[in-house]
């Protein structure tokens, strides 16, 4: 078990694999995207009070969704660098963290547009809104203590730890509309018995969930190429793929 995970851990390995895996990626990518997209802003039908303002909700909802999803991923693969040196971990983190952010300002900034139709403002300390903001915090400050050491052990560690102090805001963006009562709206896919919304309108939104995923997943997996490459350009498998 053990050898398997250290081969997957190996950058060389992952290196190949993802090269493999990255043009089926786009392909999927292309395909949901367009469903979600197509469905999404001109099949689904005008909700019965916002009209066709709703339709921010497919790039609002993933955007949202990533922005939680990526930094769990963050804050795990910060960890396992951190107590188990796994030099893979580490660069999966320091990838993550720029696309973090920019899925938390996204989810941000379509909330405002959202906001200034629906509540009249672009901006109100609402709890959800202040634990998001929080979070596009945590993301900048990770980025910059890893930039800040010159010491990449030193810089993963120090990161890690911020990274494992922020996850505690985590529950607190999710739960935020049950345990205040906060002007922002209630999951739109928490009841799935009697769903809060159409199949019309759901089914898209699910797709473009799934599409904001591959988007990451790529472009994750060529941040972390690019980072392989600028670490173990000495070594002999680099320097082989070079030339």
């Amino acid at each position: 078990m053990w050898q398997f995970i250290h081969k997957m851990a190996s950058p060389k390995f992952f290196y190949r694999l993802s090269s493999r895996l990255l043009p089926w990626l786009s392909v999927v990518l292309v395909i949901i995207l367009a469903y979600g997209l197509i469905g999404g802003l001109y099949l689904a039908p005008p909700d019965y009070q916002q009209g066709h303002s709703f339709r921010i909700i497919y790039i609002h909802v993933p955007s949202a969704f990533l922005s939680l999803m990526v930094y769990a991923i963050l804050a795990i693969s910060a960890a396992v660098g951190l107590i188990w040196k796994i030099k893979l971990a580490d660069i999966a983190a320091k990838a993550s963290a720029p696309l973090g952010a920019c899925f938390t300002f996204l989810a941000l900034a379509t909330g405002a547009l959202w906001g200034k139709p629906m509540w009249g403002t672009w901006w109100i300390w609402d709890a959800r809104l202040a634990s998001e903001l929080i979070l596009l915090f945590l993301y900048f400050g990770y980025m910059a203590l890893h930039t800040a050491i010159v010491d990449k052990q030193q810089a993963a560690r120090a990161s890690a730890i911020v990274a494992l102090m922020g996850v505690v805001n985590l529950p607190i963006i999710h739960y935020s509309v049950v345990w205040w009562n906060t002007l922002h709206q209630g999951a739109t896919l928490s009841k799935f018995e009697k769903p809060s919304i159409a199949p019309a309108m759901l089914y898209p939104l699910l797709a473009m969930i799934c599409a904001f995923v591959l988007i990451y997943s790529i472009a994750l997996l060529v941040r972390m190429r690019y980072e392989i490459v600028q670490r173990e350009k000495n070594s002999q498998w680099v320097q082989e793929l070079i030339n």
